[in-house]
Order: C-alpha cells, then sequence, then structure tokens
C-alpha cells in the first residue's frame, strides 16, 4: 500500500513541507497544521500495512530502537514531576516524535535513493530561501550588510536559520547529482547556504559547517571531498579577514559562564532532573538565558543523567550505523548530516521535546534518516543497494 503512487506523493510532500514550510509557511501554527496533514496522518495510516519495514528495522537497529524506546519511556516517567503545567502536551510531544520516526521507513520502503532523491529537492529549496532572505533583508529592509542575516519565516533568526541552511549545504555536498548541468546548479546552491550561514555570524554553525567539510575526505575518500575540504578552508580563512571585527567582537558570548551554571543546575537534580518541558533559566554574569544553549546539557538538566545517557546511546548508535554503511552514498551523507549535527548542538540547540522547529533539524532529522540505513547495507533479501559513487 505504501508504494502505490498517491501514498509516495502524499509522504513525498510531508518530508517536503518538513523541509521547506519551515521557511515558506506563514505561520509556525500552518506549518504544524500542514505536518498533521502531510507527515503524522499517512504515517499512521501506513504503519500497518508498512509493518514489515518495521520489523526489518528492529532487526538490523536494534540498539537504536532500544535507545528511543528507553528514552521515550524514561521521558514519560519525569511527567510525574515535571514542572510543566500541563504535563500530556509531553506525552503528546514524545508520540508525535515516534511517529516522526517511523515516517522514514515508510517513505523509503527500502529504497535510501527515494530518500536522496526529496532531500536533494529540499535542499534546492532551502538554497531559495537562502537567495531570497538575503534580498529581503539587504535590498527591501534596507539592512547594512554588516547586519546579521535572518531566514524567512520561523527560521528569521540568525542561529537557527544558519543551523537549518548550513545542515542543507552538508547534505547537498554529500549527494551531488551525476549530471554536469545539476552539478552546476548545484554549486550555485551551496554557494547561496554556504553564503547565509556565513551573512548570518552565527559562529556555531559556522564552525560547525567547517569542520564537517574539512573532515568529508575521512569518510568520503574521493575527489570531490578532497575539493569541497580545500575549498571550505580558502573560503573561511578569506570570510575570517573581511569579517574579523564581526567574529572577535561577540568574544565568547557567554557559552564558558553558561556551561558552568547549567553543570550546577544538573548537580542539583542529577537523577531525576526537572522533568520533560520543565522551563527553566540559567543565570551567568547577573544575565539570564532561557535554556542552556547546549543539546547534552540541556537534556541532563530537563531529564537528568539517565535521560542523557539514554541520548547518547542514542546518538552514538546512529553514528555506528552509518560509519557501518560509509561505503554507500547514503551512508556518507548522515556520517556526514551527523557530524555537523553534533557539533552545532554543542552551541544553542536546546530542544528535543518540543513542538517540530529548527532545532530538529539537527536533533530528530539526523535519527530519522538514519533509520533508513538498514537497508543501504542490504541485511535482508530483496532490499536494494544504494550504488558507490564516483
Amino acid at each position: 500500500m505504501q508504494e502505490t503512487r498517491w501514498a509516495q506523493v502524499w509522504m513525498t510532500t510531508g518530508l517536503l513541507w518538513f523541509l521547506l514550510a519551515i521557511a515558506f509557511a506563514p505561520t509556525n501554527k500552518i506549518y504544524q497544521q500542514g505536518l498533521v496533514a502531510f507527515l503524522w496522518l499517512p504515517t499512521l495510516l501506513l504503519a500497518w500495512p508498512a509493518r514489515q519495514r518495521f520489523v526489518e528495522l528492529w532487526r538490523g537497529q536494534r540498539l537504536v530502537c532500544l535507545a528511543v524506546m528507553g528514552l521515550g519511556f524514561w521521558a514519560m516517567i519525569t511527567l510525574l514531576w515535571t514542572q510543566d503545567p500541563d504535563p500530556s502536551r509531553g506525552a503528546k510531544r514524545a508520540l508525535y516524535i515516534i511517529v516522526f520516526l517511523l515516517f522514514f521507513p515508510i517513505l523509503a520502503n527500502a529504497r535510501p535513493e527515494r530518500v536522496i532523491r526529496i532531500m536533494q529537492w529540499g535542499g534546492l529549496g532551502l538554497a531559495v530561501t537562502a537567495l531570497l532572505a538575503a534580498i529581503e533583508f539587504y535590498g527591501v529592509d534596507g539592512n547594512h550588510w554588516m547586519a546579521r542575516l535572518v531566514g524567512l519565516g520561523q527560521l528569521a533568526h540568525p542561529i537557527l536559520g544558519g543551523y537549518v541552511l548550513g545542515l542543507a549545504a552538508v547534505w547537498l555536498a554529500h549527494w551531488i547529482p551525476p549530471t554536469r548541468g545539476k552539478q552546476l546548479l548545484w554549486l550555485v546552491a551551496l554557494a547561496f547556504l554556504s553564503g547565509f550561514v556565513v551573512l548570518s555570524q552565527s559562529r556555531g554553525a559556522a564552525l560547525a559547517l567547517l569542520l564537517t567539510f574539512v573532515t568529508m575526505p575521512v569518510w568520503c575518500r574521493d575527489r570531490h571531498s578532497r575539493l569541497i575540504a580545500l575549498g571550505a578552508l580558502l573560503l573561511a580563512m578569506l570570510a575570517f579577514w573581511l569579517l574579523e571585527p564581526l567574529v572577535l567582537a561577540r568574544g565568547t558570548s557567554f557559552r564558558p559562564e553558561i556551561l558552568r551554571s547549567s553543570l550546577d543546575m544538573i548537580a542539583q537534580r542529577p537523577w531525576t532532573g526537572l522533568g520533560m518541558g520543565s522551563g527553566y533559566t540559567v543565570f551567568a554574569e547577573g544575565i539570564q538565558f532561557d535554556h542552556a544553549h547546549n543539546l547534552f546539557t540541556h537534556i541532563a538538566i530537563e531529564l537528568g543523567l539517565p535521560g542523557l545517557l539514554l541520548w547518547c546511546v542514542l546518538w552514538f548508535a546512529v553514528l555506528r550505523e552509518a560509519w557501518r554503511a560509509r561505503d554507500t552514498l547514503y551512508g556518507r551523507g548522515i556520517l556526514g548530516i551527523w557530524m555537523f549535527s553534533f557539533l552545532a548542538m554543542q552551541f544553542d540547540a536546546a530542544s528535543i521535546s518540543g513542538t517540530p522547529r529548527a532545532e530538529w533539524f539537527i536533533s530528530w532529522l539526523p535519527v530519522g534518516l538514519a533509520t533508513v540505513l538498514v537497508w543501504t547495507q542490504a541485511k535482508f533479501q530483496g532490499c536494494d543497494k544504494i550504488p558507490r559513487s564516483t
């Protein structure tokens, strides 16, 4: 049933909506409603017909599945002492996450190349948003070119926009089409996306993008990855030379002080945490911050050390699965996505239990995409392999 044309169009629309409507949807409410219609609903309707794919996923990625279930179970337990005035909201969001992760095996249906194609189109769409954002910000609104560029829609923040568009640059750099004409289009898209990251002046996103591109030859081991690494280094030196005053003016942005304050909060409730969905503030140098600016410390504050341990098991299990599939085109793309996300979440991201938002691009999207790695490794009879890239 999931292979019928209407089902594939429906689910393809769901993934593209997740990737693009975050910038194009007029409001966050419309974005969330679109996800319900195009992503959550088809997943629930097709889950039973696609149950064999879930069996294959369980057999091939048991550690990932156990880590997701363990994290979800522990998060539900923490609702017993959460400071969220509406604990049912946390339970609903946990269900959203589970359905989101189940979406990818149904969409792929043992065909990872299908996911690659959709992600490629999504990356091109995000490149268009980068160009439109620059035109609106500098041209229409008349901001000075040294001002921090912000994205469109829900990406109207230099840090969040930098993370989402930087991640799009990463997957486009790994999943390059074979024909010359399309490769030129990809190069232009990469320039728009990378340029947005630089102009957003988000140092966390820029550093994550640079280090991901520089380390690409470790898992890609081909000519195009070495060219990307070299080009990234040269462009980074040029950008630093041009924007050095802007890069250094903000100092460390209180990150060391926020980290110390976050560790103090963890030490106060190390085992239970505050509970899923609890609001909290971090005080550093007399300034109040509304989150820990680091996904790992945020999880420890909210879910305690057990939650942090389960997240680490899940996150590094994804790395293990991607590394095992590094000789495939899909596996290499997931490694790049994992590397960028891991670096980005050290500097600002602090949400795994909220509604779908920009932070999901560097938390749950890599996990969801990684579930498709089962079929790149061809562990089950009749599954398709992704060919090696040249």
